[in-house]
């Protein structure tokens, strides 16, 4: 038994020693445990990284831009082509002139659109009302109206209608300027026809061009969900607020592949501000046809960087040629900015106002210089 008690002695006093230690440390350093715990923490704090933001649920997003967005059935009749042999007088005997086959009928179509102001001005895609014989919008409260188209802009892509109904709650409109790569954005519309939905993802990049859907082109891209019937409807930011109208995908299967296009809401709300106000969209314009230049003869131009647009061809009598401009020249900036490829140029001079300046830095017979030209106004393609 004694030999038992002197080995717990033994044992006891470097334990108790550790403890004593422990407790001196505690008490003078006592930040030193809080730092270790903040070493393991910091960077999955979202309170201690200013760049975390946004809500766990986007319901009152949803909530909140959703009364905005509106479905859209179209029907556009169809005529059938009647057999020649049906105006024979010979074989009219052997039909039933009351059975005759019918020489038209009806097809439906959907897509969505968004209400953009309180007296019922709506956008959407052109390809979703093209043509159409008759357009119906539905409410989020069910309520159905026929509605008239105001205006088209095929170069764009987008429609105006016009809804006589009272009650109606315009949507909320964002910054597309201020977007970036990775932002969470979500597709309000109809797919399939199936009723409003909602999808969610990411802004995957922005200023897609060169796509070849429109002839101006200034993309959001998204891995949103957008099917067909989510055409005309409204992408919106966390918080409800208009980003852009959901238009295109890219089409392997005819459904979402999680790569999808929509047009900026800036862009959409001039072409509606347009339409209302003139008719059509009014865009600036110079008058040429041209073409990129290649990064061969950039690079023995020695142009950096290397880019520039090659004037083809010129219309007489437009803003480009009462400029001097000829067929030939290379145009290396517009209004200081470097041309980089043909998409950008032309936003850039269809954004102009008709009148304003266009200073103009070219190449000609390789000797740099700079010509001012004024902005006229783009002929309509309707």
């Amino acid at each position: 038994m004694s030999t038992i008690f002197r080995i717990l002695r033994y044992i006891s006093w470097p334990a108790i020693a550790g403890l004593l230690a422990a407790a001196v440390i505690l008490l003078l350093f006592p930040e030193g445990l809080n730092n270790h715990s903040d070493l393991e923490t910091a960077d999955l704090s979202p309170e201690a990284n200013t760049e975390w933001a946004g809500p766990a649920s986007y319901a009152s997003a949803v909530r909140r831009a959703s009364p905005s967005v509106v479905n859209i059935y179209t029907r556009k009749t169809l005529t059938r082509s009647r057999h020649p042999l049906l105006d024979d007088p010979f074989f009219q005997r052997f039909f039933n002139s009351s059975n005759l086959p019918q020489q038209q009928r009806m097809q439906s179509s959907l897509g969505s659109g968004v209400i953009i102001t309180a007296d019922g001005y709506v956008l959407t895609n052109n390809h979703v009302v093209e043509n159409a014989d008759e357009i119906v919008i539905q409410l989020q409260d069910g309520r159905e109206a026929l509605v008239q188209v105001v205006g088209k802009d095929p170069e764009t892509d987008l429609a105006v209608l016009k809804a006589d109904l009272d009650q109606l709650t315009p949507i909320s409109i964002g910054d597309p300027n201020q977007i970036k790569v990775g932002d969470v954005v979500l597709a309000i519309g109809n797919p399939f026809g199936v009723g409003q939905s909602v999808s969610q993802g990411i802004i995957s990049a922005t200023g897609r061009n060169g796509l070849g859907l429109n002839t101006f082109e200034n993309f959001i891209q998204t891995d949103a969900a957008i099917n067909p019937g989510n055409s005309g409807g409204a992408l919106v930011d966390a918080y409800g607020n208009l980003l852009g109208i959901n238009s295109a995908i890219l089409d392997r299967t005819g459904y979402s592949v999680g790569i999808g296009f929509a047009i900026p809401g800036n862009t959409a709300i001039k072409v509606l501000e347009d339409i209302v106000k003139h008719g059509r969209v009014i865009r600036g314009w110079l008058g040429v046809e041209a073409r990129p230049l290649t990064r061969q003869a950039a690079a023995l131009l020695d142009l950096d960087p290397p880019s520039g647009l090659v004037i083809t061809s010129i219309y007489r009598g437009s803003p480009a040629h009462l400029a001097g401009l000829q067929s030939g020249d290379i145009i290396t900036r517009i209004n200081d900015y470097w041309v980089l490829d043909t998409e950008r140029s032309m936003n850039m001079i269809a954004d102009l106002s008709p009148g304003d300046s266009v200073k103009l830095d070219i190449l000609r017979g390789g000797e740099s210089s700079t010509m001012m030209a004024v902005a006229g106004t783009r002929p309509s393609v309707e």
